[in-house]
């Protein structure tokens, strides 16, 4: 299950609101309809933006710290609320309200939304939901539905404005975030975890960086020894040092690696050979740290 919007109790949240979804939620396919619009004239306009709980993918991360100006690290530390649950698989990041009386979003503003063109998913979807499983390995794609988020007080369906879904997806721009929720979902809804797999707060605390934190992520990958080890192209290499998306791509795939074991990054043939016994590990490594002194650095 994806994270959705609205969730009504910060208890576990993401499980209440898919329990919820499944019982109370007609299904609808992309070339069904619904009627919505929000705009100015609408007299509800801006009062949904307060008092709500919005999950922020890595991906809304980069594009609003990017869009702020801010590094990831400011950016956490000024508008995301980190809360820990227990039994907890995965970090989870959320907008941080106002501390005013009606918790309003701290980017609105009198004209409406201040960051409109970066809006999380959350936003952009909204009134659509999605409900999706994880893609079998075999190549097969996960269930999914949409379904209507109709929030008491929201006047935008009284509009007269019909759309199919797949209509109000395209104006609303998710395909670019769907593809990178897909690729997160990759990491959350690992088999590791369907196994009863549990991360050390080590590694939790790897995959939260490498995914949200991106300056702190690439310091990590330029200031260790990541490269000399590891045979990744020399091309994407350089754009991993000045393109925060080259390097999320590339933190997805580390993290695929490094927690779940999987061949998603190669080591070097010398670096092979060395822990077979061929080599002296010293020389290899040059007397840099090993694997899980790295990884402290994530």
């Amino acid at each position: 299950m994806t994270d959705e919007q609205r969730p009504q109790t910060p208890e576990d949240p993401r499980g209440r609101l898919e329990e919820k979804i499944l019982t109370d939620h007609a299904r609808l396919g992309p070339d069904d309809t619904f009627r919505f619009a929000c705009h100015p004239g609408v007299s509800c306009f801006n009062k949904c933006c307060s008092d709500v709980n919005i999950f922020l993918s890595p991906y809304d991360v980069l594009r609003l710290k990017r869009r702020l100006g801010m590094t990831s690290s400011d950016f956490l530390d000024k508008y995301a609320l980190l809360p820990v649950q227990k039994d907890m698989k995965t970090p989870v990041v959320m907008l941080r309200m106002n501390d005013d009386e009606v918790r309003t979003c701290p980017f609105l503003t009198d004209g409406g939304c201040g960051i409109y063109s970066d809006r999380p998913w959350p936003c952009r979807m909204y009134p659509l939901g999605l409900a999706a499983q994880k893609d079998t390995p075999d190549g097969w794609r996960g269930d999914r539905f949409y379904f209507l988020l109709q929030e008491e007080g929201c006047r935008g369906f009284e509009e007269s404005h019909q759309w199919t879904v797949r209509e109000w997806l395209d104006d609303q721009g998710i395909d670019e975030y769907d593809e990178w929720g897909e690729a997160y979902k990759e990491l959350t809804l690992h088999e590791f975890f369907a196994d009863g797999g549990v991360l050390s707060p080590q590694k939790m605390h790897m995959l939260f960086t490498a995914c949200y934190d991106l300056e702190k992520f690439r310091e990590f990958v330029f200031d260790s020894t990541l490269l000399q080890r590891f045979d990744v192209d020399e091309d994407f290499v350089e754009e991993m040092r000045h393109d925060d998306e080259a390097l999320l791509r590339f933190a997805f795939l580390w993290l695929r690696f490094s927690l779940f074991g999987e061949p998603t990054v190669k080591a070097k043939a010398d670096v092979v050979d060395a822990f077979k016994g061929s080599l002296d590990k010293r020389e290899v490594f040059r007397s840099q740290p090993a694997t899980a002194r790295d990884e402290d650095k994530a």
